[in-house]
């Protein structure tokens, strides 16, 4: 199963013209963005692979943020680089053009569109137009429709797709939003504290979710709660003072002594 994420991931880089023979996806190096004299992010250095599931965890304050801010185009850094793959430089692109070229993000809160059905917020999410009146008029095809199917599988709200994403609990409109991301197809998703507010089943539901994406696609999760990333951590990032304070394995950072004294402080 892995295998087959990992060469259908291949096979999108190749369409997209991502150059990811080395390895990594993302990176980001010597990195630097202060903000009225405060340093946000210090000389970070940080890269992720193909297909690779990273947890990013450290205090607020800690650069988190700042960084997703920057791979999207939303903040431009005072220095340093910024790829997608070898050969594409971030930093040269807007908002909308990082977005159309496969870099998805999910925000803390879920953003849907609340007077339309679940499966309507997936059509309208759909990578092929995105003017919201022809898309709603649009008849869709086989494929489309299958491609929501899909992914209404993959976030289990097969049977609430008719129901207005509204009524949706809160777990089920951050699924519903991941859905959406998922919708344009995206080589690398950043996602924010995916598990706020949710309860214990929501949590677990999530985790599912998010493993089961990864080798298809990149994931970058930024989370807070430590038992879920222990969950589905295989490789966590400590960031501090926005640089990168400890990286390894889930029990390699929490034994990590500076991890111990700035960040889990036990």
């Amino acid at each position: 199963m892995r295998r087959d994420r990992t060469f259908d991931f291949m096979v999108k880089a190749k369409d997209l013209k991502l150059d990811v023979s080395h390895g990594p996806i993302l990176y980001i190096e010597d990195l630097n963005v202060s903000f009225d004299g405060f340093k946000a992010i210090d000389h970070l250095n940080f890269y992720v692979d193909a297909g690779e599931l990273r947890c990013v965890i450290g205090a607020n304050g800690a650069g988190k943020t700042t960084m997703m801010d920057i791979i999207t185009g939303k903040t431009r850094p005072d220095s340093g680089s910024v790829y997608f793959g070898q050969r594409i430089d971030l930093l040269r692109l807007s908002e909308p053009e990082i977005a159309e070229i496969g870099i998805g993000r999910k925000f803390q809160k879920p953003t849907v569109f609340e007077h339309h059905t679940v499966f309507e917020n997936l059509e309208l999410a759909m990578a092929a137009d995105k003017r919201v009146f022809s898309t709603l008029l649009a008849r869709l095809t086989g494929a489309q429709r299958d491609r929501i199917d899909e992914v209404l599988g993959m976030i289990g709200l097969a049977e609430h797709a008719k129901r207005e994403a509204g009524a949706l609990s809160h777990g089920q409109k951050q699924w519903l939003e991941i859905g959406m991301l998922l919708m344009q197809d995206p080589l690398l998703l950043l996602v924010d504290e995916p598990v706020a507010g949710m309860t214990h089943q929501e949590m677990d539901r999530t985790a599912e979710l998010l493993v089961s994406l990864q080798g298809k696609h990149s994931v970058v999760v930024v989370e807070h709660d430590m038992d879920f990333v222990r969950s589905i951590a295989r490789r966590v990032t400590v960031l501090h003072q926005g640089s990168v304070l400890a990286e390894g394995s889930m029990d390699q950072v929490q034994n990590d002594p500076r991890v111990v004294e700035v960040y889990l402080g036990e």
